[in-house]
């Protein structure tokens, strides 16, 4: 597995519960694109039209090599390709108010890109500030443990 692209805000925006696994319907020059490592995640979500979830706003700029490309939309939404049974289980938990589906990261399995997300439920300021202070406390012990 190697990963081409992390979301690194996710974790801290939200609190993350199931995570998925799914391909993505690519055309060859995005393929060739984010095999390079020119693929952005920031800002990007995946939405549900009718039965299917969709890639919104990740960033594939046109592959350099490749020719010019007439209405070539960098951040297009993209087809994400699950099992009829996830789709339905993942339709009927977004039903539930303040859950959500985040892109977690991007990356190749074998030659396929493919789409790590997950269930998410957006985190409000204080429990971001919970989080920070563990973190600290977590730094401040492994300083005095490593100083002794």
């Amino acid at each position: 597995m190697n990963i081409l692209a992390k979301n690194r805000r996710a974790a801290y925006d939200y609190e993350l519960e199931d995570r998925y696994e799914a391909g993505l319907v690519l055309t060859g020059q995005e393929v060739k694109s984010i095999k390079t490592g020119h693929i952005s995640l920031n800002g990007s979500f995946v939405t549900r039209k009718g039965q299917e979830l969709f890639l919104t706003n990740a960033s594939i700029p046109p592959y350099k090599f490749a020719g010019i490309i007439k209405n070539y939309d960098p951040t297009r939404s993209r087809k994400i390709l699950l099992k009829k049974s996830e789709l339905k289980y993942l339709s009927g938990k977004l039903t539930t108010e303040g859950l959500t589906l985040v892109p977690l990261c991007v990356y190749t399995k074998k030659k396929l890109v493919k789409l790590e997300f997950a269930i998410g439920r957006g985190k409000k300021q204080f429990d971001k500030r919970h989080d920070i202070q563990k973190k600290e406390a977590q730094r401040k012990i492994e300083r005095t443990l490593k100083n002794l």
